[in-house]
């Protein structure tokens, strides 16, 4: 298994079981969801910061502003804080964690593609093609399979 896939499935399967225990926590609480997602970059920023401090010695072009305003806007504010923003939201009005985790991590590659093809830096072929359209076609499959409560 390539090193990225492997880190991708672990990626996946700590956001499947941690967002098992966010929503029971929002539930049983009664936590709005942007406390949730405060308390919970919080404790990451302890965490990663106490890991990243031999990291920040390592960045070969510190002096590259555009990339550090993509960061910054990409990952802090468009996916940091918009994103974990709407996925604690969902998570605490959602009775089905597998369709909240479905539709909001399948949506990402069609994202993140749509936006490479915009800017043109992003591949396009058959094979990307065929992934999207399954993509699409299982983000359907789950919202037809799942019904609403009443």
């Amino acid at each position: 298994m390539r090193t990225s896939l492997l880190f991708a499935v672990l990626a996946g399967v700590a956001w499947g079981v941690g967002g098992y225990f966010e929503k029971a926590g929002l539930r049983s609480m009664g936590i709005p969801p942007i406390a949730g997602i405060t308390l919970r970059t919080a404790v990451a920023l302890v965490i990663l910061g106490l890991l990243s401090i031999s990291a920040w010695k390592q960045i070969a072009q510190p002096n590259n502003v555009p990339s550090w305003i993509m960061i910054v806007i990409g990952g802090g504010i468009v996916a940091g804080s918009f994103g974990m923003w709407s996925f604690y939201s969902s998570l605490a009005t959602s009775e089905n964690l597998g369709l909240t985790l479905a539709v909001a991590f399948s949506c990402s590659p069609l994202a993140g593609t749509v936006v490479g093809l915009l800017r043109g830096d992003q591949p396009f072929n058959l094979k990307i093609a065929l992934g999207i359209s399954a993509i699409i076609a299982g983000i359907v499959l789950i919202q037809l399979s799942h019904s609403p409560s009443k």
